[in-house]
């Protein structure tokens, strides 16, 4: 059965590309940090707030109907979801601290463009299609990375995210509460994750591969495996002046070697591993830290490398931990194992895209890659038929105010997820 068109706005009118642009400008000064240049829109704080205004503003002028489910994720509907077989698209509008502009928006302001060049196709519906923006992606409020797509899938349970504090000590319902939601509905949505047939995610590539093979628009085949690891090094606090170096038992030194041993074992492994964040007390300029907490993102191809670098990194840790009299607690935080989106999906999409359909994608034109970033089709991967496209990132910079992604190939993004979607929403 056609799903009924609803009037088109204004937005999708005018020479191609203009929605995308007039978008972009109007969503580009959220949250952006003065000093430097970066984003800083966290979940469930103001400029998130003013983010949910952009995207409810997007749906209403599009005639779509905005829901907010039980998780804080914001869905823009055309036709009704219960007929269901739905294709969904869209991304997430929260960033990491002093993030860049593309990292998850690009794919949000790209699907409501894709609808409007498919409506300026006259492209007919024949399933209902979606735009979502999913909730704290990014973790970068209370450590954990995909908070709403994970509640929505049942991969993190009611207790797990009440527990959940920011760096103020407040918790996750006590933001959502702040901010208007009700924190006592959150959890998983099997029903709703029931009425979709297929996610699809554009996202801007966190490096360098498509900016190699010349390409602007690539496909996803797999996320690679990567989590996050607590280490906690617990010294003794003293006299920066008065304490003999012989004496001390400075947690900062097995900390600083560590972050070294990590470096190492990526570089022996062909994997990723960083330090990224650490939290020192008492923090105090003329005082020896009592307390170095360190937090490590590794990430690699498939799981046994994965659990080598980890391995090495927590044995060369708890090392310099006894060579120095200091205690050494490790606690994983979070873990993601390989994603290998769904072939038949994954193949369909390359041959979308690659102008034929049934041939190997190894044939086609469209460059096929994996990621070491993890994502919200990741998430529902286990759960739904999920999907990437990746827009070429000429220098591969992300996480940085320097992210970047040309206008033409923002444009080309746009196109080949319009078509896309007029492939899978549209036959």
């Amino acid at each position: 059965m056609d799903v009924p068109e609803r009037p088109r706005s204004q937005t999708a009118d005018g020479p191609k590309g203009s929605s995308f642009l007039s978008m972009w400008r109007e969503l580009e000064s959220i949250g952006r940090h003065t000093g430097s240049g970066g984003y800083r829109r966290f979940a469930w704080t103001g400029a998130d707030a003013d983010c949910r205004a952009w995207f409810r503003a997007q749906a209403e002028a599009r005639g779509l109907v905005l829901e907010l489910d039980r998780n804080g994720n914001q869905w823009a509907w055309l036709g009704d979801p219960s007929a269901g077989d739905a294709v969904v698209t869209g991304s997430h509008l929260d960033s990491v601290p002093d993030g860049g502009a593309f990292d998850g928006p690009l794919g949000v302001v790209s699907s409501f463009a894709a609808l409007d060049e498919l409506r300026g196709r006259n492209a007919r519906f024949t399933k209902p299609l979606a735009i979502v923006n999913f909730g704290d992606e990014e973790g970068a409020r209370f450590g954990l990375a995909c908070v709403g797509s994970r509640l929505t899938a049942g991969e993190l349970t009611v207790e797990q995210a009440h527990r959940l504090t920011d760096a103020d000590g407040i918790t996750l319902p006590q933001a959502m509460e702040a901010a208007g939601h009700d924190p006592d509905a959150i959890g998983a949505d099997p029903e709703r994750l029931g009425c979709i047939g297929a996610f699809v995610e554009l996202h801007v590539e966190q490096g360098r591969v498509l900016e190699l093979t010349g390409d602007r628009v690539g496909v996803a085949s797999a996320i690679w495996p990567h989590g996050r690891w607590r280490f906690d090094f617990r010294g003794e606090a003293n006299h920066a002046g008065t304490t003999r170096l012989v004496d001390r038992r400075d947690p900062m030194l097995s900390y600083a070697e560590t972050v070294l041993a990590a470096r190492r074992e990526a570089q022996l492994a062909g994997a990723v591993a960083t330090f990224g964040k650490i939290s020192v007390e008492p923090n105090g300029v003329n005082a020896i830290p009592s307390l170095v907490r360190g937090w490590l993102d590794s990430r690699a191809a498939d799981q046994a490398t994965l659990d080598t670098v980890v391995h090495g990194v927590e044995k060369a840790a708890r090392e310099y931990a006894d060579a120095h009299g200091i205690h050494l607690d490790v606690v994983r935080e979070s873990f993601t194992p390989v994603v290998e989106f769904e072939h038949a999906l994954r193949d369909e999409i390359a041959g979308l895209l690659g102008g034929e359909t049934g041939r190997d994608p190894a044939d086609l034109r469209v460059p096929v890659l994996g990621t070491g970033a993890g994502h919200d089709a990741g998430i529902l991967s286990g759960s739904i038929p999920t999907a990437m496209l990746f827009v070429r990132n000429p220098t591969g910079v992300s996480h940085s105010p320097a992210e970047y992604a040309a206008e033409d190939d923002c444009a080309a993004g746009v196109t080949a997820l319009a078509d896309v979607l007029e492939g899978l929403a549209c036959k």
